[in-house]
Parts: structure tokens; sequence; C-alpha cells
């Protein structure tokens, strides 16, 4: 199969679809791959990395998705890329669909073969693509929300940690899933007091057992979630309903009850926040601060740190690469349930219920 690595073009975007390593594998299986110049710089990656392993560099992005029958990227397609995508053409990303009805629409005028990393899904309910790019966010979440607390950046002038004689910061982390419980590792570790509420109480069991006393769980209700955010310092939303958009657990009269120069962290942007007052944000211009509550809400919190991120998402998601690369979409989806988990938008037909449910849409045909 001749698979395309495209240079991302969303705002600072520094991740690249495949490492040297990964490309190397595909070239070792009698693949052909095709990657865009300059497309791994921002990760570390040279021209010279890629063609020392095999791949052809291709000027254009445009050559790149014209020339191949497998792009594989990182981040959606943007609006400059809609009229790129080729019919028949597997493109194997994350999508986030349910929270952009644009992009769900300009892909399946597309007729491509969209396989989503969000919504590949193990046997256990795991998202195995999901999780590496997961555990950066929510680690990074504690990095970002504890620098915005900071008062020459609007914050409250709190120190996570606390110094001897004055209490720490207090966190508040909405969901224990993967976001969430790394969140709250960073957290615990600064010294920080950490809360952290799910409605699943095996999740609040297994934080209990496995951090520190100074985190502690409740059960998440609007009770619960209304009466901490008076009282802690930064807020991070970590919660996911796979491929559906997430829920408003914060509104937009809550953000009254909070301190001035409280920080909301919201992770869950990509599929449309757990905030009501959330909207996607670039590393160029990160925050915005609405009834003095300052929102942290980048869109690809991972691209900060695009080496620890793209050597974390290839170790994940080549496997599947060359599972589709050895049998096309349809045999390798059907032997690996996993993978047919990922399919989203199939020939201009929409697959993903959620997304369909997300839209209040009648048919999976637009």
């Amino acid at each position: 199969m001749i698979v395309g690595v495209p240079k991302e073009i969303k705002n600072n975007e520094s991740r690249v679809g495949m490492t040297p390593a990964g490309v190397f594998e595909l070239v070792r299986s009698n693949h052909t791959v095709y990657v865009q110049s300059n497309a791994g710089v921002g990760s570390g990656f040279t021209n010279e990395d890629y063609q020392q392993v095999g791949a052809v560099i291709l000027d254009t992005i445009g050559q790149v998705y014209a020339m191949s029958e497998m792009i594989v990227k990182v981040k959606e397609p943007i609006k400059e890329e809609y009229t790129l995508v080729q019919e028949g053409q597997i493109v194997f990303t994350y999508f986030h669909f349910a929270s952009s009805e644009a992009l769900t629409k300009a892909m399946i005028k597309s007729k491509a073969i969209c396989i989503a990393y969000e919504t590949v899904e193990d046997e256990d309910g795991t998202l195995p693509l999901l999780t590496p790019m997961s555990e950066v966010a929510g680690r990074m979440a504690i990095q970002q929300g504890a620098k915005y607390l900071e008062k020459p950046v609007k914050g409250k002038g709190v120190l996570l940690g606390g110094v001897p004689g004055v209490a720490p910061g207090k966190v508040l982390v909405l969901g224990a899933g993967v976001v969430g419980i790394q969140a709250a590792k960073m957290a615990a570790g600064l010294g920080a007091h950490v809360t952290i509420l799910d409605i699943d109480m095996k999740r609040l069991r297994y934080v209990n057992d496995v951090m520190p006393p100074h985190v502690v769980t409740e059960f998440s209700n609007e009770f619960n979630i209304r009466k901490h955010i008076k009282t802690h310092d930064l807020i991070i939303g970590g919660v996911l309903l796979k491929g559906a958009k997430a829920p408003n657990l914060i509104t937009r009269d809550m953000l009254k009850e909070m301190h001035p120069g409280t920080v909301i962290v919201d992770v869950a942007v990509d599929q449309g926040g757990c905030v009501e007052t959330t909207r996607p944000t670039t590393h160029e211009d990160p925050t915005y601060i609405i009834e003095d509550v300052v929102h942290y809400t980048v869109a690809n919190m991972p691209g900060a740190v695009p080496y620890t991120s793209t050597m974390a998402l290839t170790n994940v998601t080549l496997p599947y690469v060359l599972a589709l690369a050895k049998d096309g979409w349809e045999v390798a989806s059907s032997k690996n349930e996993a993978l047919q988990k990922g399919l989203n938008i199939v020939n201009g037909g929409v697959v993903y219920k959620e997304i369909i449910e997300a839209f209040g849409w009648q048919s999976s045909m637009v």
C-alpha cells in the first residue's frame, strides 16, 4: 500500500503522524511511504531521518494526499485539507467528529474511509490509541494550570504545592479516567490537595487504592461540583464519552460561584468540552477570561511537547497502520474488532451512531 504522512497544518501543531521507526517497519513490509518535506521537524525528525529508512520525501501536502492510498496523521483535516481527501482513501487520525459538524459533513462528502484513533476500542473498553495522548494531556493540565494560577497571567496567585506554614493549593478533577488519574498524580506530586469526582465507583475505588491520602474521592453530581468549585483553585475537566460530545458539568452560571482567578483546564475541549463556556483555543493564544475565571482550552495540548507525544502515539498506532496497509480497511477491520470500532465514516455514510446522535440527525447520510 502507498502510505502518506503529511505535515500537520493546524495552529502550532508540531507532532507528526509517524516516526522514522514506524516508517522503517512499513518499508520493511514492502509498503511505499511518502512523507511531506519537513513534516517531522517539529518533533525532532529531519527529512534525512525519513529518507534513511526508505521514505520518499514530497514537497507539498497536495502531492502526499494525491499519491497516497492511506493518510496517517495526528489531527483532523482542517478546512484547507477538506478538498485534498479523496474518495476511497483511508484517513487514519484523531477526528473527534462529534465536536465539528462542518468536518463531519466534509468527510461525508469526500467519501473517504475515516478511521478515528479515539474510537478504536479494546474488549475491556479501553481506548488504546487515545490513552497515550490522554496521559500527556492529563499531566500537562497540571503543568499549565499551575502556571496560569500565577498573578501576572490573571490567576489567583496560588502556588499549588504551598510552602511550610501555608496550605497547598486545591485541585478539583472531574473524571477518574486516564486524563483525571494522570492529572491527580501530577498534582499530588506537587503537594496539592486533590479532589477527584466520577460517577463510576469502581474507578473511585481504584483511585482511592493507588493515590496518596491527600487525593480524596467523591461521587460526581451537581451538588458536589457546586460545593467544590467555590473552594478549589484549579479545575481539570477530564470527562470523556466515547465518540460523543462531552456533557456540560460546569455551566456558565457556576462561574459566578468561583473565586476570581480560579483556573479551568478543560481537556475535554476536543469533544466539545465539559464546561459550558469552553471554546477551542491555540498554543498561540491559549487562555481567555469569563467572570474572572481563567479558561485554558487548547484543543491540541500534547502538540506542545511533540517529541514525547509523537513517540508515544506511533508506539500504539503502528500495529494498526501495518494491518491496514497489509490487508486494506475491510479485511483488517473484520479481523480486528477494536479497529472496526474505529470506523466512523465509510464511503459517504456515518457508521458510528454517537456522531449521528451528537448532531440530532435522522440519517447517517447528509
